[in-house]
């Protein structure tokens, strides 16, 4: 009889142990990072962003489901085909379950559907445009950090306000950039303003003259930089060489992050205004993640580092909630958990996918006006999640009903 209620259990157990390794995939839970490491996005996101999804796993204790988690990355080169192969290697061979971060629009537009294909989930802190959680929208798709939408209603609202009500648009010659563009005329026209012109740069470019003398001859009293990273800085430096703000033009950083403020220096985007969803600066819980940071990167993080962190950890706990990695169950879970650490405070998911949290409208101290290194920024306001983005309702995402 004793022998075999022990047997019996051992049968019991067995069992138990199988289901909990069934319950994770491959006995790992394995995350890749697919972003820009050695162009116009390194500073923005690149290796950084990869240190914040090694922390996230780390303070989350390294495992989830007593399985092994792992983070892989590799350098897209801001092209879609070059990413798309990665993604694709990745999720048919190396048993990824999920990719995060994602810098360029096109690249993660390209991934995303891709991810859509394969029924694997994706979530994207460093591209931007609304398209993710609009007509390309995916059930496994998530847009973490900001979108175009959100940088409009900043940035482009606080100079609209200020008296910026011309605009001449330099746009990145891409989806990000038109997504951009189009979601700040849109606003800049509904609060009574116009636009007199555009003109589009390649991604990447060293030579900003023709482009910025369109710009000083259109007679805008707003210049709209649609685009980021070293296109922005390098927009900003060349401007300056033609007395474009000395000449009373303004200029509109759409998507500048503290990243790109420490390449270009205090002393030339002096006085600029925009918008993150996070600042290192803001507050203690943000202090505490920005010195850990810091101390692994010898950088203070942007939004796409902080964001990138926060859609880890949401990630691990939304497995540790459904219980597997299985793609439905934890899309589920991601949809209804509620997002509140250090990056968001009373987070929320669409059904479209797109996680709405506060922004923040900054600008750029004076030199001198700093405490400490790396204090950079005056906060002028918070922009409320429900301000700051699209309506999932209005998103054009056809997955809501």
């Amino acid at each position: 009889m004793r022998t075999n209620l022990i047997a019996s259990l051992a049968i019991l157990l067995a069992g138990g142990t199988a289901a909990l390794a069934q319950s994770a995939s491959d006995g790992k839970v394995k995350i890749g990072i697919l972003n820009d490491q050695s162009g116009v996005y390194a500073d923005f996101g690149g290796k950084s962003s990869v240190e914040a999804a090694k922390m996230a796993v780390e303070d989350f204790g390294g495992k989830v489901l007593d399985v092994p988690v792992e983070i892989v990355d590799a350098d897209h080169q801001n092209k879609p085909d070059i990413a798309s192969n990665i993604a694709r290697q990745w999720y048919d061979t190396e048993q990824v379950d999920a990719i995060m971060e994602l810098t360029t629009s096109s690249v993660a537009l390209a991934v995303q559907a891709l991810s859509k294909e394969k029924q694997k989930i994706n979530i994207v802190t460093g591209a931007a445009t609304t398209e993710l959680t609009g007509k390309q929208c995916s059930p496994y798709g998530f847009h973490w950090a900001y979108d175009t939408h959100a940088l409009a209603v900043g940035t482009g609202g606080a100079l609209v306000k200020q008296g910026g009500d011309s605009w001449f648009f330099l746009t990145a010659d891409y989806a990000f950039g038109y997504s951009l563009e189009e979601q700040t005329s849109t606003y800049v026209k509904s609060a009574g303003g116009n636009v007199v012109g555009s003109v589009r740069h390649p991604l990447a470019s060293n030579d900003f003259s023709s482009f910025l003398l369109q710009a000083q001859s259109s007679g805008a009293k707003v210049i709209g930089l649609a685009n980021a990273g070293l296109d922005t800085a390098n927009a900003i430096k060349q401007a300056a060489e033609f007395g474009i703000t000395a000449g009373g033009q303004n200029l509109a950083a759409l998507l500048f992050t503290l990243a790109e403020v420490h390449g270009l220096g205090v002393e030339a985007a002096q006085g600029l205004t925009l918008t993150e969803g996070y600042y290192w600066n803001l507050d203690d819980q943000s202090r505490e993640f920005g010195k850990r940071f810091f101390e692994r990167t010898g950088s203070m993080p942007n939004m796409v580092h902080a964001g990138t962190y926060s859609a880890v950890m949401q990630y691990l706990k939304a497995v540790e909630k459904a219980g597997t990695d299985g793609t439905e169950e934890v899309a589920k879970a991601l949809h209804e958990m509620p997002v509140d650490d250090f990056f968001a405070r009373n987070g929320t998911v669409g059904a479209n996918g797109r996680m709405i949290h506060d922004m923040y409208l900054l600008q750029v101290k004076k030199p001198g006006e700093s405490d400490e290194p790396w204090d950079y920024f005056n906060v002028l306001s918070t922009i409320p999640g429900s301000e700051a983005y699209i309506d999932p309702a209005k998103s054009g995402c056809e997955l809501v009903q």
